[in-house]
């Protein structure tokens, strides 16, 4: 298996990916979920392989492309949002992005499980205004604090995988 092949020094990676994979109060849909978009966002495509083939045995492929898409749009709109923030000048904002973004429509996730799968790509990628869009967002559709917190942890542990995988 995949974590079987980590070396010792990611140990503690190796245990939290197990913990964060099977955390009480999320649905099987919000882990594997999160944990597909999160290894899109995390551009290894080892780790991506082997969690897309853990997540078909308990996911419908259509939950599997959403969760994909969440991280395909996001890694577009991470950018240009956090442009936005980090330049500072407010007539950016208040210009029209010009991007096309039906995705986040039309994706056929719960609405709640699709917000918190985009927060968990945006912290991959330190975007503070989609983290604060979606978070609220989330939270609106009912998402608690612990879930969106335990959403962060998986993301934070594969993205860490990620950058291990691609040191070997």
């Amino acid at each position: 298996m995949l974590l079987a092949s980590l070396p010792a020094y990611a140990q503690d990676l190796t245990v939290n990916l197990s913990a964060t994979l099977d955390q009480p109060g999320l649905t099987v849909l919000q882990v594997w979920g999160t944990a597909v978009a999160s290894a899109a966002a995390s551009r290894n495509r080892v780790l991506l392989e082997a969690i897309k083939a853990e997540a078909a045995r308990l996911l419908e492929p259509a939950m599997i492309e959403a969760a994909l898409g969440a991280s395909a749009i996001m890694g577009m709109n991470n950018i240009y949002f956090r442009f936005l923030h980090l330049a500072q000048h407010e007539q950016y904002s208040t210009m029209r992005s010009g991007l096309r973004m039906n995705f986040t429509r039309a994706h056929g996730a719960p609405v709640v499980d699709f917000e918190l799968w985009c927060v968990a790509v945006s912290a991959i990628h330190g975007c503070g205004k989609c983290i604060e869009a979606h978070d609220q967002q989330a939270r609106e559709k009912g998402a608690t604090e612990e879930v969106v917190l335990a959403v962060v942890r998986i993301a934070s542990v594969v993205h860490a995988v990620a950058g291990v995988l691609e040191t070997q």
